[in-house]
């Protein structure tokens, strides 16, 4: 399953990169979207995907029997600042869109000269 996990994390990451390197500022925040749900799937992979138990230490019970509940809540903060983040970077779109009437990067930099 680890392997799985490990293709797949491989290609969030690659299309997030590719995105991120666009001109088009809804693609960019895209690929930050990518990315961060490509960092927790990494997180989660990290922390083992094997425990078939609950986090609670219980008689019987040995260690590689239960989930770890630290990855778990690393994602759980990582999702809540991603979101925060992802919704910052929409309005700020926005609003340049509002001012400025574009979305391309270039256009934005002011270094070419598009009609």
């Amino acid at each position: 399953m680890e392997i799985v996990m490990s293709v797949a994390i491989g290609l969030l990451l690659m299309a997030a990169v590719y995105l991120m390197l666009s001109k088009s500022l809804i693609r960019i925040i895209i690929g930050t979207g990518l990315l961060s749900h490509g960092a927790h799937l990494l997180l989660l992979t990290m922390g083992g995907l094997g425990g078939t138990a609950p986090p609670v230490v219980a008689d019987g019970v040995t260690v590689g029997d239960y989930a770890d509940p630290l990855p778990q809540a690393l994602i759980l903060t990582a999702i809540v600042i991603s979101f925060a983040v992802t919704s910052f970077f929409l309005v700020l779109a926005y609003r340049a869109y509002q001012e400025l009437g574009t979305d391309n990067m270039e256009l934005l930099r002011g270094t070419e000269d598009y009609e």
